[in-house]
């Protein structure tokens, strides 16, 4: 792996972000970005007082995609060794048990939407671009692309994005549910920011099972879906953060939630 850094991580008041930081390169994804970044997402693992996570971009991209100077002579075997990378990278950023939000601040193309398909909901400046066009290099999305966007937008739109490989602005990926909010270029991290401190408010351990439930329930029957809600509300009951919330509610005062 490459000894400069292509990633950056920051902590404050409970929430964790993310910053990929190779602007020279649009932070374009190649092996060691992706391992940077899998490093990052494994020190947010592990710290006990991280609520929310932020993932953004340096300079005027979000990532503008996959490095394809280091793709052009890839053997099959490397290809396959990439993908793999890239799948595993998302899963693990798609799998903490915190809430992740995407601030996408300019370009998020093929590699670049599918990372921000992998966090939890999307946030956009005016100015972010958003496709999959791969299928302009003679591949198609190599990280996940296909099954998220599809999961996120449904399968007629994902159809015609992947298919065409057109670029979309803010607007329109908000139209098509990609998005869920545009904002002005320089107001975008801090409304996210903001956004990510209040769900740090929130109590930690529901915030978590509603995540898990929201996931797990998305690819089930609507009966198995409410069978997971019942299971994940009776188990909340248990933890210090409900009794300390249904006290605060009635004492009319903020709670002080602790995560237990």
């Amino acid at each position: 792996m490459s000894e400069l850094r292509t990633v950056r991580l920051h902590h404050m008041l409970h929430v964790s972000t993310i910053t990929l930081d190779r602007p020279d390169k649009l932070n374009a994804l190649d092996p060691d970005v992706l391992a940077h970044l899998g490093e990052a997402i494994e020190e947010v693992r592990g710290r006990a007082d991280t609520r929310c996570v932020v993932v953004t971009g340096e300079g005027r991209a979000f990532v503008a995609g996959a490095d394809i100077a280091r793709m052009v002579d890839m053997s099959d075997a490397d290809a396959r060794r990439f993908a793999e990378l890239g799948h595993s990278t998302f899963a693990a950023l798609e799998s903490l048990s915190c809430p992740v939000i995407a601030a996408v601040n300019g370009f998020a193309l093929g590699g670049g939407c599918e990372l921000a398909l992998a966090c939890d909901f999307i946030h956009a400046s005016e100015k972010a671009k958003f496709g999959l066009p791969e299928v302009g290099l003679g591949v198609i999305p190599g990280f996940g692309g296909t099954q998220r966007l599809l999961r996120r937008v449904g399968l007629g739109v994902a159809r015609e994005w992947i298919f065409a490989g057109r670029t979309y602005d803010a607007a329109e990926a908000m139209r098509v549910g990609l998005v869920n909010r545009v904002h002005a270029p320089d107001a975008l991290l801090g409304e996210v920011q903001q956004l990510a401190q209040e769900i740090a408010m929130r109590a930690p351990r529901a915030v978590a099972e509603a995540k898990q439930v929201l996931h797990a329930g998305a690819d089930v029957s609507l009966d198995a879906g409410n069978a997971l809600e019942r299971d994940a509300f009776t188990r909340l009951f248990a933890t210090d953060d409900r009794r300390e919330g249904m006290r605060a509610f009635t004492a009319k005062r903020s709670p002080l939630f602790s995560g237990r």
